[in-house]
């Protein structure tokens, strides 16, 4: 069992990226390790460049987005960790299969529609074709997981069909089909002051989004802040129905606690949001705290951070290279 999966390195990274993908990826590493498996986690640099982001800014989104993720607890000696750009056989591969990809099953991607909007036309290419980088940067490892949500599920069935193509096209079996790995535990993070909408860095109100970097204090003031409504907590989950800023609250403390929110509503029912607040404060900053200070000790160190991305890199093009040198023959491009 390998397990592939890779971040954009973007700013910034707050609560809701860090329960729904960084703490699950955490989670992976350890189970599938222990039944033997494999993980190989990448910062996804290529994907950064869809759309424009100043060179400055992209180097330094993938060294912090490097220190979050070892600080979070991705091992690098226990799992593959690199970028993209250090391993050029995605980028090959990635051309290789555009030939084998069909413009019909792109133009079906529902995210492209959704990020360039009305301005079709002047979207990038790569932001039209970067499903096809997705494929290759899972293909090119013989990945047998990918973990996805539900709006990468579409992006995986197109490495699936991308693959099969392939194998049928040049008769062979190089491609692994990869299966879609979903946790049931990561939860979807709204924002602390309008729970209709996802945390996100790009709210003007700082007030709706917990940073990792932020500090104790501010972690306290942004909970103690956050909207809630005057009713006390029930004594069930499915008594939160219609309360979402409730249940927002209450998911957040249960991610962090490793606990069902069953159990979390269970355990305050009764007690209003006065009570429960400094409580989910104090929780998160034990829980974040480390996380951030660790974070910013390795943004200390850029070389250590290079050094990890090296190695990492290096055990990446050794498994990488046979899989595309296997590609080439198969077109015809090595004898």
């Amino acid at each position: 069992m390998r397990v592939v999966s890779g971040i954009k390195p973007t700013g910034n990274l707050h609560l809701g990226n860090y329960l729904g993908a960084v703490k699950q990826w955490v989670a992976m590493q350890d189970e599938i390790q222990a039944a033997g498996g494999e993980t190989m986690y990448f910062i996804a640099d290529l994907h950064g460049l869809t759309e424009f982001i100043a060179p400055a800014d992209l180097t330094a989104q993938t060294i912090e987005m490097t220190a979050t993720l070892v600080a979070a607890g991705i091992d690098p000696e226990r799992s593959i960790l690199f970028n993209q750009t250090r391993v050029p056989a995605h980028s090959e591969l990635a051309w290789l299969l555009n030939n084998v990809a069909r413009v019909g099953w792109l133009n079906r991607m529902t995210q492209f529609k959704d990020k360039a909007g009305k301005n079709r036309e002047g979207a990038s290419v790569g932001l039209y074709d970067y499903p096809v980088l997705m494929a290759a940067d899972v293909l090119l490892y013989n990945a047998t997981h990918v973990p996805v949500g539900d709006d990468q599920r579409q992006h995986l069935e197109l490495a699936r069909d991308i693959a099969t193509k392939f194998n049928l096209d040049y008769a062979t079996e190089l491609f692994t089909l990869p299966e879609p790995l979903i946790s049931k535990a990561a939860p979807r993070i709204m924002s602390l002051r309008d729970a209709s909408a996802k945390m996100s860095k790009s709210n003007p109100s700082e007030q709706s989004v917990l940073k990792l970097i932020d500090g104790d204090d501010v972690i306290a003031d942004k909970f103690r802040k956050a909207k809630t409504d005057p009713e006390a907590l029930p004594d069930s989950w499915e008594a939160l129905e219609g309360r979402p800023e409730a249940r927002n609250l209450v998911t957040i403390f249960a991610a962090l606690a490793d606990r069902t929110p069953e159990d979390v509503v269970a355990e305050f029912a009764g007690q209003g949001f006065g009570q429960f607040k400094p409580v989910l404060a104090d929780l998160a900053v034990a829980k974040l705290a480390p996380i951030r200070d660790e974070m910013l000790r390795l943004l200390d160190d850029r070389g250590a951070i290079d050094a990890i991305l090296a190695r990492g890199a290096e055990k990446a093009r050794d498994l990488a290279a046979p899989v595309l040198a296997q590609t080439q023959r198969a077109m015809g491009l090595l004898a």
